[in-house]
């Protein structure tokens, strides 16, 4: 007998079962990112450490060609202008390097102001208060930014117009910035020794001096910093040259204890907004003061004196930050 053969039929998902299915998905999701934020945050600090990389060795170049590492920023402050004057202070660090950070042209648009800045902060009688160097301020420098920075796209908008954001700061010292201005010596604090810095207002510090005082690897040279979280507030401006721009300064004394400092006012920064509940402090009635910062987890990077970059971990007491961050304490501190 012929039996006709019976077409299966289909049955739907019954609305429980959607649920678990998704519930399933939601719970794989949870679980898978932890692990894929973990792999996203080690590539930033490995692109971050390969930025500071970049710095350190054209911060050693430009020793090469000119006999001392890059000043902080050049500032005349034989013609009475304050080191903590943004308004009338030179060219940074960051903007005398870009020739050897393969921006060359970049740095040729202003290379004339840079040398007539230069002349007027450093030899009585020449030069000129030339601020056409800040016609680059606005353009963004992907060596100068780190992955992990949250405020990279919103500029700064105080100091005489926009200021593109960054996140490394040369090192003027742990302690008063114009105390090792021209490679002075520096002041003394807490009995902790003298406060030299690294790359100092209107330059002057030599690898010689690195390495006969407190040893290029135990010193930082370029600090991890922040970009502030409002326009107005300057912080992590690559071409500012202020504390808290394109340097730091004033880092491991008073209310500054350490990198990622999450007491209030730790920073001295005008406009500034005081923002402790996210590591982030900062006094606007005050200026010349500001500390390593990063969004990297439970640490800073720094590019020390010989070129390496290490992770200073949140939580290093202020002594230990302040001889980190001077050349010439007498003290060849390392954390590892």
């Amino acid at each position: 007998m012929f039996t006709p053969l019976h077409r299966a039929r289909w049955r739907g998902f019954t609305l429980i079962e959607l649920l678990v299915v998704i519930a399933i998905i939601a719970i794989l999701i949870g679980l898978l990112l932890p692990a894929v934020q973990k792999v996203r945050e080690a590539a930033a600090r490995m692109s971050c450490s390969n930025n500071l990389k970049q710095m350190g060795i054209a911060c050693h170049s430009y020793h090469d060609n000119n006999g001392t590492l890059p000043p902080a920023y050049w500032c005349a402050m034989n013609r009475g202008i304050g080191w903590t004057d943004p308004n009338n202070s030179g060219p940074p660090w960051t903007v005398l390097i870009l020739p050897y950070i393969e921006q060359d042209n970049l740095f040729k648009q202003v290379s004339t102001s840079v040398q007539n800045y230069q002349a007027y902060a450093t030899t009585p009688g020449t030069g000129a208060n030339d601020q056409g160097w800040r016609n680059i301020r606005n353009v963004t420098v992907k060596t100068y930014v780190c992955p992990s920075e949250g405020n990279a796209q919103a500029q700064g908008t105080a100091n005489g117009g926009s200021w593109a954001r960054g996140n490394y700061g040369g090192n003027m010292g742990p302690g008063d910035g114009a105390a090792s201005a021209n490679g002075s010596g520096g002041n003394q604090y807490n009995g902790w020794g003298s406060s030299g810095g690294v790359l100092v207002i209107n330059g002057g510090v030599t690898m010689t001096n690195l390495a006969n005082q407190d040893g290029s690897s135990n010193t930082i040279m370029v600090n991890h910093l922040r970009a502030g979280p409002i326009a107005s507030d300057m912080r992590g401006c690559w071409a500012g040259p202020w504390p808290g721009g394109a340097t730091t300064a004033n880092s491991a004394v008073g209310d500054a204890y350490g990198p990622n400092d999450t007491g209030c006012c730790s920073d001295d920064l005008g406009s500034c907004s005081d923002r402790p509940d996210i590591a982030m402090g900062c006094w606007s009635g005050g200026y010349g003061q500001a500390t390593a910062r990063s969004q990297h987890s439970g640490q800073v990077l720094c590019a020390m004196g010989d070129g390496s970059v290490r992770g200073i971990r949140n939580g290093m007491s202020q002594q230990n930050w302040y001889w980190m961050n001077s050349r010439n304490d007498g003290v060849s501190f390392s954390p590892n």
